[in-house]
């Protein structure tokens, strides 16, 4: 190609760019539009499993459709109206029932005594075909309404797994599939790498990597084998396992959670208990206001004073919102047990945090060594981490961490004798290694010198602990241990103060070190040396002077506090969550999720609101309309649930919104290696 050629192909590529990302940019919205439009189909009108109050709302609103459709014709032939009418009947007998009740038996005007009376004077007046289209739409809404409750609820289920449809059963030694709901307690199954985990049990034979971080909060893969147990919902990443069933379908540990997140059966009462509440509290001066009017206004614009009582659909509103926020708490790995908590947050102006546990790491970490009798620091801990190489808890993870930072290889020991709360003996290569507390020490007659003493009781002020070393009934060095701070706790701080909470630290700890941690992570005050019964005053104490109190701790020892909290926070595992009193539970067991459940609170306040607009603007139109423009029966009832998609689309916004985000990521990850792509020399492909 000449020198020409090539500059005049260059400059057209040139040209072509910014048309090219005009048209991929237009094709990109396009695709999000139709993506958003998609995702509404798809929650209101899959073919999911259907729920029986789904069934049997569906059910009345082909027979309220049947009703319409026979008014509809009745405008042409008017007998067609009084049958359409018969039908819509008993669909239209609830609200008479109950208005009954309340007015006779309770002797109060409610708002189903103002529909009653709607109802009844719609009728009477004829107004049939107007009557027929504002029962389907009240159908319709109701069968949307439930619709949506359904799909949200399976969702938060199947994030913990339960999707799954079928298992591999060992049956007469042979692999079999079968359907998930025939596996029963005892059972073997058998679950290969790559697949999920369909029920709890116990692993009778092989071996796996599991991933347990979906219940467990752990980071790391766990390694399991013969008589370990496993949960559903957790991932086989490597192995292959035969699993003995121990909890199959709602009990399994997966189910608990998923119903603990769909339970919110006493919250929702709560919102619909106050929209109830309102409702009532004005059924009376509308009901006086429509009959008022009647002489100046005529029948069909006093009825339409009649149905503009606001607030009525916030019945169905908020329970919706409440669940969309629930499950994209669940996304995000927060737990909310509690939905009322959602609601609780926004007013909290005091976060109290528990310290030990909470703040501070189970895990420990060396930061001195002590030596006498001629020994060093690397001898001292390379002693400890022989003698400690089998050891799980806390503090031997913490001395052979500290051991595997030096480069120390540990020696393998002849035996071993472990005595709970007090300390380890091994033998090692011929030498008798004790490493302890000091009463471990003084119960094999090791004798302490002064300066350990004066050293251990300096550290016990500050908080920290001490392990001692001897060797053939010799004191030979401590080894000193401090608590490890969460890497994310002063970041977590800094976001929670910038919020304008006011940050607490109680702790069972000596006052230094916990002085030492409020200075260190800036908050507003602390309190220490306080029993595990005392922590529950100092909430309330708090409370006293007016404050909104959110507590964060271990669920351990706090359990009494959390309980006295207006909003309770916890870093437990999903395995206790049936014991555990907290409201909210972080799933990740650390604190990075604190920041986002203030924001979802505040969303959700946000989103209610909306709902309440949602809910009453119709109504102020409508009733500005029959007043001030004469509008009818008719028009009023279209407009007045001509507002519900919009609502239930508010409802569904916060989930819709987060899969508009992965899709986007997704969509960007992909144009981004396109582009990588397209940057390669034409070199590059040759020979692929």
């Amino acid at each position: 190609m000449s020198f020409m050629a090539s500059m005049t192909a260059a400059a057209a590529a040139i040209r072509r760019k910014p048309r090219r990302r005009l048209i991929d940019s237009f094709r990109q919205n396009r695709l999000a539009q139709v993506t958003g439009v998609q995702q509404i189909v798809d929650l209101l009108f899959s073919s999911g499993p259907k729920s029986e109050a789904e069934a049997q709302t569906f059910a009345e609103l082909k027979q309220v459709s049947v009703g319409l459709g026979l008014a509809a014709t009745g405008l042409f032939f008017y007998p067609l109206q009084i049958i359409g009418m018969i039908v819509l009947l008993p669909i239209m007998s609830g609200p008479f029932k109950t208005a009954y009740s309340h007015l006779v038996h309770e002797r109060r005007v409610s708002a189903d005594v103002l529909n009653a009376i709607f109802l009844a004077a719609t009728l009477a007046s004829g107004f049939l075909f107007a009557l027929s289209i504002g029962g389907w739409f009240v159908v319709l809404v109701k069968w949307l309404a439930i619709k949506t409750e359904d799909h949200t609820k399976q969702g938060i289920v199947d994030l913990f797994g339960q999707q799954i449809r079928s298992v591999w059963m060992l049956v007469n030694g042979a692999e079999v599939e079968v359907p998930v709901e025939q596996v029963q307690t005892g059972d073997l199954i058998i679950i290969h790498a790559g697949q999920m985990a369909p029920m709890d049990g116990v692993i009778v034979e092989g071996h796996a990597s599991v991933d347990q971080h979906m219940l467990t909060g752990e980071a790391q893969p766990a390694e399991k084998g013969p008589g370990d147990r496993v949960l559903a919902a957790t991932i086989v990443l490597a192995g292959r396992t035969v699993v003995q069933v121990e909890k199959a379908g709602d009990e399994t540990t997966a189910a608990q959670i998923g119903r603990i997140l769909t339970d919110t059966d006493d919250f929702k009462e709560s919102l619909v208990a106050r929209a109830t509440i309102f409702n009532d509290s004005i059924a009376l001066p509308f009901i006086l206001a429509s009959g008022l009017l009647l002489p100046f206004l005529g029948v069909e614009r006093a009825l339409g004073v009649l149905m503009s009582t606001p607030g009525y659909r916030m019945v169905l509103y908020g329970p919706l919102s409440m669940l969309s926020y629930l499950h994209l708490a669940a996304q995000q790995g927060i737990l909310i047990k509690d939905g009322r908590s959602l609601e609780l947050l926004e007013g909290v102006d005091t976060v109290v945090f528990d310290k030990t546990g909470t703040l501070t790491l189970e895990k420990p970490y060396v930061s001195a060594i002590h030596t006498w009798a001629g020994f060093t620091e690397e001898k001292v801990l390379a002693y400890a981490a022989a003698a400690e190489a089998r050891q799980s808890h806390p503090i031997a993870r913490a001395i052979l961490q500290a051991a595997a930072t030096q480069g120390i290889i540990t020696d393998a020991v002849d035996t071993a004798e472990y005595e709970i709360g007090y300390g380890i003996q091994v033998r090692l290569d011929g030498h008798t290694v004790r490493v302890g507390s000091r009463r471990f020490m003084s119960m094999h007659a090791i004798e302490i010198p002064l300066a350990a003493e004066s050293l251990q009781e300096d550290l016990h002020h500050a908080g920290h602990s001490m392990v001692m070393v001897s060797v053939d009934g010799i004191l030979v060095g401590a080894i000193v241990l401090q608590p490890t701070l969460r890497p994310e706790a002063e970041t977590i701080v800094r976001q929670l103060r910038a919020r304008g909470l006011q940050l607490y630290i109680i702790s069972g700890d000596h006052k230094a070190p916990t002085q030492q941690l409020a200075d260190q992570l800036g908050v507003d005050g602390y309190f220490a040396e306080v029993l595990p019964e005392d922590k529950a005053d100092l909430v309330r104490q708090l409370q006293a002077e007016g404050r909104k109190v959110c507590f964060v701790g271990d669920g351990i020892n706090d359990s009494i506090a959390l309980k006295t909290a207006n909003v309770s926070i916890s870093l437990h595992g999903a395995t206790t969550i049936a014991i555990d009193t907290a409201q909210i539970v972080l799933m990740e067991g650390n604190l990075a999720q604190l920041p986002a459940i203030f924001t979802l609170s505040d969303e959700f306040a946000a989103n209610m609101r909306v709902n309440f607009l949602a809910a009453t603007l119709p109504c102020v139109l409508i009733l500005g309309g029959a007043i001030f423009l004469g509008w009818g029966v008719t028009t009023n009832l279209i407009l007045y649930q001509i507002s519900v998609p919009f609502a239930l689309y508010n409802t569904v916004r916060p989930l819709l919104r987060q899969k508009g985000r992965a899709a986007a990521n997704e969509q960007a990850q992909i144009a981004g290696q396109i582009h990588a792509t397209m940057l390669l020399p034409d070199n590059a492909t040759d020979g692929q």
